[in-house]
């Protein structure tokens, strides 16, 4: 089973333009997703797809794996897709499954990696899953950059939203508070055929890729992960995460590379 990982990217984001390139702990915010994602060995090879030069000539220069896509792609897995694409052209050989990790994640670690690849390795018939995590305060909760998931018994996701769901304005006690962390396993078929679909209402609405599945009535596996991870939408969200690295000891492993 081929497993390979790619991190999309791009200077541009609407939020906090250039945030791949900011610097936490001394090294850019995509160096420490491209070497943390790089440490899992069940991923064959690590990637950075970008249509930005400053980020593909960093990543070349620290020794990763670098693949130039369109600069107008919208969505993060239609970038993913490309990559895979040229992937498979440059080695000549198919990838099976394609693990996609957002650039704005920082402090995902291997295990994530692991606990999200594993359903896929003993359930074929699982043909994307997406990390989960707990949210422990209100304040992400109830924060739009912050994608929140309901869940069924099975763990298939039921919905995503940027708002916070479910409510807790009905009195209930204990209300599930959890959220996408953006660690995406697909089958390699499945990932050309979730791109030749159109764009879902849902999806434009609440801005989620994995709305489109839902919508177009296939399923999501989530997995709860342990892992702390935090997005960074915003230079808030740069300064916590500063501060929730420090003393990382992942970080001690690659922090010499820069």
């Amino acid at each position: 089973m081929r497993a390979v990982a790619v991190i999309p990217a791009r200077m541009a984001s609407s939020r906090f333009p250039g945030k791949p390139m900011a610097v936490i702990h001394g090294i850019p915010m995509i160096g420490h997703c491209f070497y943390r994602v790089n440490m899992c060995p069940d991923i064959e090879q690590t990637y950075v797809a970008t249509c930005d030069t400053e980020i593909y000539n960093y990543i070349e220069s620290i020794g990763g794996r670098a693949i130039m896509t369109s600069n107008k792609h919208e969505r993060a897995c239609d970038r993913a897709s490309e990559a895979m694409l040229k992937i498979e052209e440059d080695t000549g050989q198919k990838i099976d499954i394609l693990v996609m990790v957002q650039g704005d994640e920082p402090m995902d670690t291997p295990q994530m990696i692991h606990e999200a690849l594993e359903p896929m390795l003993k359930d074929s018939s699982i043909d994307v899953v997406n990390l989960m995590g707990e949210i422990s305060e209100l304040d992400e909760f109830e924060d739009p950059n912050t994608v929140k998931v309901v869940v069924d018994a099975n763990n298939y996701a039921i919905y995503f939203s940027r708002e916070p769901i479910p409510t807790r304005k009905k009195g209930v006690e204990e209300v599930p508070m959890r959220k996408q962390i953006c660690v995406i396993p697909f089958r390699r078929d499945y990932l050309l055929k979730f791109n030749c679909m159109p764009e879902t209402p849902l999806e434009k609405i609440e801005s989620v890729d994995m709305m489109r599945v839902i919508e177009s009535g296939d399923k999501v596996k989530m997995v709860m992960t342990k892992g702390e991870s935090y997005g960074v939408d915003t230079k808030e969200d740069l300064t916590k995460v500063i501060k929730r690295m420090t003393g990382d000891l992942l970080l001690s492993e690659y922090a010499s590379r820069g």
